[in-house]
């Protein structure tokens, strides 16, 4: 699937960045401003956050104020 393992060591953040961009957005734009009334309402909308919001209309200043899908 062309996944590749942290190769990082303990205290270099580099290799994670990414993901923790993606993980403090979501935090700060979704997660902590809604109650979700079930796991799966929280699931769904995760997803939904994601695939729709997050990569195909969210601009990204790291990638020159584009979406991920434009890159």
């Amino acid at each position: 699937m062309g996944i590749r393992p942290s190769v990082g060591r303990t205290g270099v953040c580099w290799d994670d960045a990414m993901v923790e961009s993606l993980f403090g957005a979501l935090k700060n734009e979704l997660v902590h401003r809604t109650v979700f009334p079930s796991r799966e309402h929280a699931r769904r909308t995760i997803v939904r956050y994601i695939e729709i919001f997050y990569n195909r209309k969210r601009l990204h200043s790291g990638l020159g104020y584009k979406t991920p899908a434009e890159v």
